[in-house]
C-alpha cells in the first residue's frame, strides 16, 4: 500500500496497549484493511496480529522503532494485536481503518 495522500487514512478506532518485556495483547476496535501502529515508547517494540485473544508477540515478530509508526495491511480475520518491548515499557497504539498516511 503506498504511503501518501492517494487514499487518506480514515480511522475507525484506536486502542492503547501498555507494552513491556512480557507480551500482552488487546482487541482491535473499528474495522478496515489497514492498521497504523504507533510506538509511543522510547524502546524498540515487536508486534503480531491474530484472530483471537491468544496472540503472543516475540522478538522474532514485526519490529516497530521507538517513537515511530508503521502502516500495515490486514484482513478481516484480524481482531487482536500483541506487543512486546526489547526492554522497559511503553505505549503502543493500534489505529484501524482504511487508506494510507502521509
Amino acid at each position: 500500500m503506498p504511503i501518501g495522500s492517494i487514499s487518506p487514512f480514515r480511522p475507525t478506532g484506536t486502542v492503547s496497549l501498555a507494552a513491556s518485556s512480557v507480551s500482552s495483547n488487546v482487541a482491535l476496535s473499528g474495522g478496515g484493511d489497514t492498521v497504523v501502529v504507533t510506538n509511543a515508547s522510547t524502546v524498540l517494540a515487536y508486534i503480531r496480529f491474530g484472530s483471537d485473544s491468544t496472540v503472543v508477540a516475540t522478538a522474532n515478530d514485526m519490529p516497530v522503532l521507538a517513537n515511530s509508526r508503521v502502516i500495515l495491511s490486514v484482513n478481516s480475520l484480524i481482531a487482536n494485536a500483541a506487543a512486546i518491548t526489547s526492554s522497559g515499557s511503553g505505549t503502543i497504539l493500534f489505529s484501524r481503518g482504511d487508506g494510507s498516511i502521509l
